[in-house]
């Protein structure tokens, strides 16, 4: 089955020339970190002293880079949309091997361009996240008021912004235990903020299969697990407005996230890690927020890299999405999420490299070697 992909370069799609040009095209999705996009572009000499590409109005500073993976019978993926943010030129005598790197990151660096100082009174962290989401034209999430934090009130205390939006934002996460980023799904200029705890229950969206003689879609992954985490928090603090001497005291072994399988971190170690959590809140559901999102940081203990090409899954992976692994035993088939994809396209392969990770393994062994 065919796999392609369309480039638009500020919302145009790229004439065949462009395309003919391309000697690589690399996309990163990242779960917590920006989207990113490398595309390499040979240069040539037009013979009146200037070089191609280099100046080209479609590859200025903050032009509009778009990269949307189709394939066969599936509904087209906007893998990247953002922005030229670095050029670097390599040349050489005759402009042989001459070529010219792109580098760009996505929508998200709007959001960065201005370091603030802002006060947020009466409003949660949600509530924040979507305010700010909207005034860049990013549609937020419908799922970002879900497990959201008390409203920050005078009589606790207000939430102070000293940083860009987005970096801001990205802070309000991962102490709520969120994952925050701008992406979006199927055309270039539908921009979602997502400031969202990760979604374990929905279905996978396709199955990766290792051994299968018949039916095999990968041919190689790496799994490993590291138990040297925390699995229970324990955090007490004295609080604004409160007037008990002791405070109050949070202990917790929930992440608040479902089990991907049947044993999480403490269960398959045999032995749980217990950390000390200091932080200043104002009241104890944000302290609970705040433990809870420390576990949910530690609970991916296991880990899979491994390559495959979109023609042989029949799907563009997307992170953020749960897959099912099959056939490599009963302690690491199940399901994974996906944390980062790299797409490596060209126009006639689309080929990717995967990180999933999961918060949980399979059943005890019930005796016997390789059960």
């Amino acid at each position: 089955m065919a796999s392609t992909f369309q480039l638009l370069l500020n919302g145009t799609p790229a004439n065949d020339d462009f395309y003919n040009n391309i000697t690589s095209l690399e996309v990163e999705e990242n779960i917590d970190l920006p989207g990113a996009i490398q595309l390499i572009l040979p240069v040539n000499n037009t013979g009146d002293g200037e070089l191609t590409l280099v100046n080209d109005d479609r590859l200025q500073p903050f032009a509009n880079l778009a990269v949307v993976a189709t394939h066969e019978n599936k509904l087209d993926e906007c893998i990247f949309d953002g922005y030229i943010l670095a050029h670097k030129l390599h040349l050489e005598t005759g402009t042989t091997n001459a070529n010219l790197q792109v580098w760009g990151q996505d929508a998200s660096w709007l959001m960065n361009l201005e370091e603030k100082v802002r006060e947020w009174v009466d409003i949660t962290d949600a509530s924040v996240a979507n305010t700010i989401f909207n005034e860049y034209g990013i549609t937020p999430s419908p799922d970002n008021t879900e497990d959201d934090s008390p409203s920050h009130t005078e009589d606790g205390y207000s939430l102070m912004q000293r940083a860009s939006d987005i970096q801001f934002i990205r802070n309000l996460a991962r102490r709520n235990g969120k994952l925050c980023r701008v992406a979006c799904k199927n055309q270039p200029g539908q921009r979602i903020g997502y400031f969202t705890k990760p979604k374990l229950d929905d279905d996978a969206v396709v199955t990766l299969t290792l051994n299968d003689p018949e039916a095999w879609n990968v041919n190689a992954l790496d799994f490993d697990w590291d138990v040297t985490r925390p699995s229970a928090v324990k955090t007490s603090q004295a609080l604004f407005n409160d007037s008990n001497e002791d405070g109050i005291t949070v202990d917790s072994n929930d992440s608040g996230l479902a089990l991907l399988d049947e044993r999480g971190l403490a269960d398959f170690a045999g032995k749980q890690v217990k950390v000390l959590l200091t932080t200043a809140v104002d009241n104890a559901l944000e302290l609970s927020l705040r433990a809870q999102s420390l576990l949910r940081e530690a609970s991916w203990f296991v880990r899979c890299e491994g390559e495959a090409d979109v023609s042989r899954i029949n799907a563009v992976l997307r992170v953020g999405t749960v897959v099912q692994i099959a056939g490599v035993g009963n302690l690491n088939s199940g399901k994974y999420y996906v944390w980062s994809v790299r797409h490596t396209i060209t126009t006639d392969s689309h080929k990717m490299k995967f990180v999933l990770v999961r918060n949980a393994v399979g059943p005890k062994p019930s005796g016997g070697i390789g059960l």
